[in-house]
């Protein structure tokens, strides 16, 4: 989006040229979600203990583990998702195949993060699977 706009003015400001170097704005894509992250991600960190969504701890590990876990919010991938989406949108040339090729792979190992979450987690750990299943 903005690399689109950006790419546009190069005729008349010769210094934007330097906005079709990959590694330019690869290091601008890094540095905006790293902004982006410091930015939301105390909000909505605050936002997931407040409403308690937090990942169920095993009891079968140490009882110094299980101590320090306790309220630990889950679902960060979301925010570290999010911000790579936003980069993605502003930095990368989106007429390019591979952008989406690459976009498509990461948020599908993304869902897959919050499938393994879900089900292991909340349906398996919980117990819910086995009365579901019992034979």
């Amino acid at each position: 989006m903005l690399y689109n706009f950006l790419i546009s003015l190069v005729d008349q400001f010769s210094a934007l040229n330097v906005f079709r170097y990959l590694t330019f704005r690869t290091g601008l894509s890094v540095m905006s979600s790293m902004i982006i992250v410091f930015v939301v991600g105390g909000p909505f960190i605050r936002f997931i203990e407040s409403h308690k969504i937090t990942g169920p701890i095993r009891d079968d590990g140490p009882m110094e583990h299980i101590v320090k876990k306790v309220g630990t919010p889950t679902m960060g991938g979301i925010l570290i998702l999010s911000s790579i989406l936003v980069s993605f949108i502003i930095w990368a040339d989106l007429k390019n195949v591979y952008v989406w090729i690459t976009l498509l792979a990461t948020f599908s190992f993304g869902l897959i993060g919050i499938f393994d979450d879900y089900i292991f987690d909340y349906i398996i750990i919980k117990g819910r699977w086995k009365k579901k299943n019992e034979f």
